[in-house]
């Protein structure tokens, strides 16, 4: 398939974004200004200022005397950048991608996305339509090449539609300039009678690099394919993307959700067949006045349930506004991975962090809480038990040392253990009752001690002997006394609890 692109000219970029911002200027003519040395010269005129013969570089002087009714405003010259990156975005409802022209326009390599919209004339003739709608003058033509593609939008007359391999016909009499080579050397081609490119684009390349330097020979080369030009993206292009155009604008949930169950399965289909799953993923809706809808989500593991992600997606599509309508749905799979066979088991050994229903449970929560409320802990190198856990870094953190299951451990676990009162028989018997908020708990249940030490390289607080007990309600509790009972200054304390 060869490569096919669009090049869109925005010749009045500036003038109609303030048009857009006030909408009594689009039946006036107006300029916009910058200073000069004492002077205000014209850095752009609107269509009705250009057709009564004020142009770009005049003296706003000499432009009053033209038309004294002339609107003058202040141009911001810095918004030409930030309006093209705007509207590049917007476009990539066309394309996966565009590019920015810095001669005011965009690049966007059609290739294989014309047959959405019925072909090469629908597709142009909906992006000029949108664009007009939008307030925007454009000019655009769709070619082999961008050096053709831009030069028909900017000077060509005629069909803006440039049949495959016909780019040499097509650029035969259009002007030197069209090239996109620099002003000296155009000026020099005029100056030899070669203002039009059928009256050098047949000489010998040795005489055009002699006389006009390697720049025009490139110019020509990317124009006419036999030289690929490389231009950068806006956007990078994702790799696993889906695209559903809709006939007429979707203002309801339910047409949202049917998009979106559409693209996940064709999505779903294609990482399936190469053994991947996403990880993260946005959902574009685009709206018929131009603004663009997302919501994302992300997984645990990577994933190729087009069921478990339509239920996370289902989650936010209250947030999306369709407005006047929705024509282009876009879902990406922005980040993707690998699948091993493992992660589909229902259940191994070493715990259940790849069971495929836990893994997708947690996915629910973050989707509805935020990633925040789900927190894994794991083992430190450390005795005491409120110092033996940490945070994880992520759910799926490698453990560095095997959990302790040698004796049991309460459900809850205090942050800091809280000082009790205890009745117990001297020397180390298990505790007869203790006193917990000001509740007498009678332990009919008792096994320990359990004699946890500090850290030898903190030597911080005395050893501690644990009990498990458990009071006459059925509640189990863990208690330890710090120190022996031949010092005078140990005490009781309450750990946890159990279940």
């Amino acid at each position: 398939m060869s490569k096919r692109f669009v090049v869109i000219w925005f010749p009045y970029l500036r003038t109609d974004w303030f048009t857009r911002r006030k909408q009594i200027l689009k039946e006036l003519p107006f300029v916009l200004t910058v200073p000069d040395h004492g002077r205000q010269l014209i850095s752009a005129s609107n269509p009705i200022a250009r057709e009564q013969g004020v142009e770009t570089g005049m003296v706003l002087a000499d432009a009053r005397a033209v038309i004294p009714s002339l609107q003058v405003l202040d141009d911001r010259p810095e918004i030409s950048h930030r309006l093209l990156k705007g509207l590049a975005e917007w476009c990539t409802k066309y394309t996966p991608f565009v590019a920015i022209d810095l001669h005011g326009g965009l690049i966007l390599d059609a290739s294989g996305c014309t047959h959405l919209w019925g072909g090469e004339i629908r597709y142009l003739e909906d992006i000029l339509t949108r664009f007009k709608n939008l307030g925007y003058h454009t000019r655009a033509a769709i070619a082999d090449t961008i050096g053709t593609a831009w030069a028909m939008a900017h000077y060509g007359k005629g069909p803006l539609i440039i049949e495959s391999k016909q780019q040499t016909a097509a650029l035969m009499s259009l002007p030197a300039e069209a090239l996109r080579i620099e002003a000296e050397t155009v000026e020099q081609l005029y100056n030899l009678g070669l203002g039009r490119i059928s009256g050098f684009i047949g000489m010998q390349r040795s005489a055009l690099r002699r006389r006009f330097g390697r720049s025009i020979l490139q110019r020509l080369d990317q124009a006419l394919g036999n030289e690929e030009e490389i231009v950068e993206p806006v956007q990078p292009v994702i790799p696993y993307q889906e695209r559903l155009p809709s006939l007429e604008p979707i203002i309801t949930a339910t047409g949202i959700e049917i998009g979106l169950q559409r693209l996940l399965g064709t999505l779903c289909h294609r990482l399936k067949q190469e053994q991947k799953g996403l990880k993260t993923a946005i959902f574009k809706c685009y709206r018929t006045d131009g603004r663009i809808e997302k919501i994302e989500i992300g997984t645990n593991h990577p994933s190729s349930n087009s069921t478990h992600l339509f239920k996370l997606f289902e989650l936010k599509i209250s947030c999306i506004e369709p407005g006047p309508g929705i024509d282009l749905f876009l879902l990406e799979a922005q980040k993707t991975e690998t699948v091993s066979p493992l992660q589909e088991k229902i259940w191994q050994k070493t715990g259940g962090l790849n069971n495929i229903q836990l893994s997708e449970l947690f996915d629910r929560i973050a989707g509805k809480f935020g990633n925040d409320h789900i927190q894994r802990y794991v083992p430190d190198e450390h005795y005491w038990p409120e110092r033996s856990i940490k945070p994880a870094l992520s759910v799926n953190e490698e453990l560095l040392r095997e959990w302790k299951t040698g004796r049991p451990r309460p459900v809850q676990l205090l942050s800091s253990p809280e000082q009790v009162q205890v009745t117990a028989p001297v020397p180390d018997y298990p505790p007869m009752n203790f006193r917990y908020k000001g509740k007498l708990h009678k332990i009919i249940k008792a096994d320990g001690p359990e004699r946890i030490e500090q850290e030898w390289w903190l030597q911080q607080g005395q050893h501690r002997d644990y009990y498990y007990v458990e009071d006459e309600e059925g509640r189990r509790y863990w208690l330890f006394r710090a120190g022996h009972y031949s010092d005078s200054s140990y005490q009781w304390f309450i750990h946890g609890f159990f279940a």
